[in-house]
């Protein structure tokens, strides 16, 4: 995986008319990049604390202090770890090869992380909280894992980017609960043990359905934005932005719905390799792995509920120095995983939709818009419910200006996708 460093973010702020449906909870219809240096700032100036190992009490992490995590800090069964609004998390320095920077919360184990529209929760760089020795970049904090009791379908599993039977998650608890996250940012995180063996920005390993994640975005990230490796948690209003591997990845029959998320590549990003090759996609969805199961049979099977998601790449192709595409598909629908995905744009990516040849046929799209520079949906003709184009550039449907690396963002204008009928989540809380 390259470890290049990422150019500063600078979009201008924007006004729009607005008319919010009422579960977008936003009064504010103002949509770019919101400046966030007043914030960091304010962070740096305040004490730190160090903390690691294990947290076996309940435990609260107040916003007087920046907290410094070093090594993986574990939540044990049975304890909660409680984070006010308005608090800022940081990882001690980067240690090659040892995992650093990790917040696990384990089976029975929970987090409490609310924050506000304008007060939100934000895991960063310390090179963003008065370390200016040198620029963030992805991996400079480790990441967030939820361990629950929901169904696995291997049955149970260890999480991938760590080792030790601490880290095992599944059972058959749906109602399970590990707490909540919400109005939350985790910034430059991610760590690589080992080859396909990572930590992403918020990975979940069969969390159940109790649990609440709402409002978060993960930014800059090593690997995946968000992961889920089966559980049935639903989640709603997610940003992710340049993810260095895939925005949101499912596995091992993970059955939850996701609404209102997007999904936004940057140009300038690292990319993740696979056989040497960038293998970046906006959903990946996968029933199992080869070596679980080579006819990807396990069950129950794969098959996150998606609506109103906004997955954008860029205007026009992006390629290496080899003239490879960098990015590969919106959405990547394989080894066995089903799919249901409504009311949402999928653009600027050189393939739109593709099914594999492994996937049962049982997928539902309905009401969608679909682009791919090539190909809007594979295999051609399935489908045909959904608005399909091709060519470049890559169509905004109805979106002011989606691109990031074209100008400012202004995702307003469609009915369909992250943002419909102007409705601003993003506001305040975000750096959309």
């Amino acid at each position: 995986m390259k470890n290049i460093l990422f150019t500063g973010l600078a979009l201008a702020a924007l006004t729009f008319a607005s008319s919010c449906k009422k579960d977008q909870n936003s009064n504010d219809t103002s949509f770019g990049q919101r400046s966030t240096k007043a914030s960091y700032a304010s962070a740096s100036a305040l004490p730190v604390q160090t903390v690691s190992g294990s947290i076996t009490t309940n435990t609260t992490w107040d916003n007087s202090k920046v907290w410094e995590v070093s090594g993986v800090l574990t939540v044990k069964d049975g304890a909660t770890l409680t984070i006010e609004a308005g608090t800022y998390i940081k990882s001690t320095v980067n240690t090659v090869d040892v995992p650093n920077g990790i917040i696990v919360v384990q089976k029975g184990g929970k987090i409490s992380a609310i924050g506000t529209a304008e007060n939100p929760i934000v895991f960063t760089s310390r090179y963003k909280l008065g370390d200016a020795t040198k620029a963030p970049a992805p991996g400079d904090f480790g990441g967030i894992i939820l361990l629950g009791k929901a169904h696995v379908n291997t049955g149970t599993k260890y999480i991938e980017g760590l080792t030790g039977t601490e880290y095992s998650f599944g059972g058959d608890i749906e109602n399970d609960n590990s707490g909540t996250i919400k109005y939350a940012r985790i910034e430059y995180a991610g760590f690589n043990l080992t080859t396909d063996n990572e930590v992403n920005g918020l990975t979940c390993g069969g969390v159940g359905n109790q649990t609440t994640l709402d409002y978060i975005e993960v930014n800059y990230g090593r690997d995946d934005s968000f992961e889920f490796f089966g559980g049935s948690v639903n989640a709603s209003h997610l940003v992710s932005k340049a993810a260095d591997d895939d925005n949101f990845d499912f596995d091992n029959g993970y059955n939850g719905s996701i609404t209102f998320a997007v999904a936004i590549a940057d140009k300038n990003s690292t990319h993740s390799l696979s056989g040497g090759n960038s293998d970046s996609n906006g959903i990946e969805s996968d029933n199992n792995s080869v070596a679980e199961s080579p006819t990807f049979s396990l069950l129950p099977r794969t098959r996150p509920v998606l609506s109103n998601i906004s997955i954008i790449g860029t205007s026009t192709l992006v390629k290496d120095a080899n003239g490879k595409d960098l990015y590969k598909f919106a959405v990547r629908n394989r080894r066995g995983a089903e799919i249901e995905l409504y009311d949402s744009i999928i653009t600027g990516y050189p393939s739109g939709f593709v099914f594999d040849g492994t996937t049962p046929g049982a997928s539902v799209l309905d009401g969608n818009d679909f682009h791919g520079f090539n190909a809007a949906i594979t295999p051609a003709g399935a489908y045909a419910g959904n608005n399909q184009v091709t060519g470049s550039p890559a169509s905004p449907f109805g979106m002011t200006q989606p691109f990031y690396n074209d100008g400012t963002v202004n995702l307003f204008g469609a009915t369909k996708g992250a943002f419909p009928n102007s409705s601003n989540w993003a506001a305040s809380w975000s750096t959309l």
